[in-house]
């Protein structure tokens, strides 16, 4: 897996208008791929915070020992700091981040809005139950790290920084957090913006649509991405995704 010189894996922050946005990335990920979007709202005047979760944006060993909570609580205080200096935030995230959104707009209402990417509500690997003892046998996965086959634009691998082994610790605790989000759905009320690919390998195809029903939010919204496999922030259609955010949130002030 890439992790590319010319990309920078630490946390971002811009500061601007009272508008707040939170952008959370993915497993084994890193702010590199919540910062493009994170420029482009703060070049329209948003504040913007992309916090890197623990265990990442170093190497897999960091993950070998953290657990759910401790991505929770790094969510909590990005949003408590935003929350200070703005009068309405919007939360977004990646596929792990995604579900720390979901756990985020289940727990705080006043969030004013959640931006879903790629939800991890449900993964296509079907040993992702086994992980919690698994973790115990083998450090790292031994199938190798978290793919980027499915990326439709093969510049995409270029605009990627993440580990290149996937410690099965960190499994196990997102699966726990899955389970989680899963039983707190229906206590997200917020309006929502769903976005899944087409193309994605890692998440089962109708982990959007779990989403969708699940939430108790009136206004819901699940774009389809036909172009685009599961990190879609570095795929071809992240300028189309850059465009339906800053949209969307406006229209929800």
């Amino acid at each position: 897996m890439p992790q590319p010189d010319h990309l920078d894996p630490s946390a971002y922050a811009a500061d601007g208008g009272p508008i707040g946005a939170l952008l959370i990335h993915g497993l084994t990920g890193s702010a590199a791929e919540t910062r493009p979007l994170g420029e482009y709202l703060a070049a329209r005047g948003l504040t913007v915070r992309c916090p890197l979760l623990p265990g990442h944006g170093t190497g897999p060993e960091d993950l070998l020992r953290v657990r759910w909570q401790d991505w929770v609580a790094e969510a909590e205080t990005a949003l408590g700091a935003l929350q200070e200096r703005c009068r309405a935030v919007f939360v977004g995230g990646l596929s792990l981040g995604s579900l720390l959104t979901l756990w985020l707009g289940a727990k705080r209402p006043e969030i004013k809005g959640l931006i879903v990417m790629s939800p991890a509500v449900k993964l296509q690997n079907p040993l992702l139950p086994l992980t919690p003892i698994m973790r115990h046998l083998l450090k790292y996965n031994p199938l190798g790290a978290i793919g980027d086959d499915d990326l439709v634009d093969p510049e995409g691998r270029n605009r990627v920084w993440c580990y290149d082994r996937l410690p099965l610790n960190a499994v196990a605790e997102t699966y726990r957090l899955q389970q989680q989000v899963r039983r707190t759905l229906a206590a997200v009320r917020q309006p929502i913006l769903i976005f899944q690919g087409r193309h994605d390998a890692q998440i089962a195809p109708d982990a959007a649509q779990i989403v969708y029903r699940g939430v108790g939010s009136t206004d819901r919204t699940l774009v389809w991405l036909e172009h685009s496999g599961h990190n879609i922030l570095v795929d071809g259609e992240r300028e189309t995704i850059w465009e339906r955010c800053y949209t969307w949130l406006m229209e929800r002030l």
